[in-house]
């Protein structure tokens, strides 16, 4: 019996995985990469350590999934995040489960997961075009019989998935190749912008703190007075504005109003383990001791170094004034202000920095059982360059694993 022909264009996360299945599955495998090599957006996931996925239930998982959480409903309880990790253990790659839920292999190496991806595909007899660009699919009458590539060539096949990630890190080759694919499928493409970027800042003293890293502190983003966004966790000042887990996970939440409105208000909670009364109480205990010294001489236990001085600079309380000279209405006006540091949001980071694209492929026109184009037969879109997107914590690379492994089993199903 002849074997099913599936393409699967882009060797990154989605590509290499549906190809395992795939061929797994009885199918003749072919798999395009205009990259010299496999998963080169995965080799710097995670700081290059590579956060595979988030060890939750599937409904933590749909949780943690800013656009168009309900259309995944299948694919993260028919592969969930247990399935991938046993699939990378039985690849011989051991993982460890860290802070937050968030999975590594125990190597800390990126490459050791692309390297479980790449021997699983040779087992099972994918067939690896590296250095080789598809320039277009071959669609005919509304269905896909193969693909293009830029040499001239064309390569048929019986079905052909599309898992050529976004526009984030374009170093990595993300031109946004599948966007353009899937509009001249007849696909509409929702608006593309950086997702899980640093935030830019308005006010000139968050530079002063560039390299400063906070832990445990809480993050309100608000406009006017609609609370866009309120978590807690780690993040760090920028010459340009504040990064960190924390920052990112925020940025795809409030992209659309920061879009609309030009800026919006952000405030720190710098001790957040501590209610006002317990602060006012913290702070009047170091006044207590050192009622003579100068109010500069005394906040800094309170603080790191490069923060004490601009909390001296816009805290409200003269640096030089006497701490048995400080109100209570000052004090108490300080402890707010330390559970409350203002600053203002301008702009998000650009593609080069973003983790994910947010927006991609509607996928109001994709079967959400299959992958399947609702407009092509025999067409899959996979992964990111789908209109799908999370916080971080390894959920964006569940979506991958997940709409990937569906494809999969769905191409070898017909």
């Amino acid at each position: 019996m002849n074997k099913k022909r599936v393409i699967i264009v882009g060797g990154g996360a989605a590509g290499m995985l549906a190809s395992i299945f795939a061929a797994k599955n009885g199918c003749e495998v072919t798999l395009f990469e205009k990259n010299e090599k496999l998963g080169k957006k995965l080799y710097i996931t995670g700081k290059g350590r590579c956060n595979v996925t988030n060890d939750c239930s599937p409904e933590e998982l749909l949780n943690s999934v800013v656009q168009n959480a309900k259309f995944l409903y299948s694919a993260f309880y028919t592969f969930t995040s247990q399935d991938m990790m046993d699939f990378l253990e039985e690849a011989g790659t051991p993982l460890k489960t860290e802070r937050g839920n968030r999975v590594f292999p125990c190597s800390d190496h990126s490459s050791d997961i692309i390297r479980a991806l790449e021997r699983k595909m040779k087992e099972y007899g994918v067939c690896i075009h590296l250095k080789s660009q598809v320039k277009s699919l071959l669609l005919e009458e509304g269905k896909a019989e193969g693909v293009c590539l830029s040499d001239g060539s064309v390569c048929k096949g019986d079905a052909v998935i599309v898992a050529t990630g976004g526009l984030s890190y374009p170093t990595t080759g993300a031109t946004g190749d599948g966007y353009r694919f899937a509009e001249k499928a007849g696909h509409s493409v929702t608006e593309l912008s950086p997702s899980l970027v640093p935030l830019h800042t308005k006010e000139d003293y968050i530079p002063e703190m560039a390299g400063l890293s906070l832990k445990n502190v809480e993050l309100t983003v608000k406009n006017g007075k609609k609370i866009l966004y309120r978590d807690f966790g780690e993040m760090m000042f920028t010459h340009s504005g504040i990064t960190g887990p924390l920052v990112l996970s925020a940025s795809a939440h409030i992209g659309t109003a920061l879009k609309k409105n030009g800026e919006l208000t952000a405030f720190l909670d710098l001790k957040p383990a501590l209610s006002p009364e317990q602060l006012d109480s913290r702070i009047l205990r170091e006044f207590e001791t050192r009622k003579n010294k100068q109010f500069k001489n005394v906040i800094g236990v309170l603080f790191p170094s490069s923060l004490t001085p601009v909390m001296l600079k816009i805290g409200g309380i003269p640096p030089e004034k006497p701490i048995h000279e400080i109100s209570r209405e000052e004090r108490l006006r300080f402890g707010a202000f330390v559970k409350a540091f203002p600053f203002t949001i301008i702009g998000l980071g650009e593609f080069k920095e973003a983790v994910i694209t947010r927006g991609g492929v509607s996928v109001k026109e994709i079967n959400p059982a299959t992958m399947e184009s609702k407009k092509v037969s025999d067409l899959y879109f996979v992964g990111e360059v789908l209109d799908l997107d999370a916080v971080t914590g390894g959920f964006n690379l569940q979506i991958a694993w997940s709409t990937a492994y569906l494809a999969a089993m769905a191409v070898c199903e017909e």
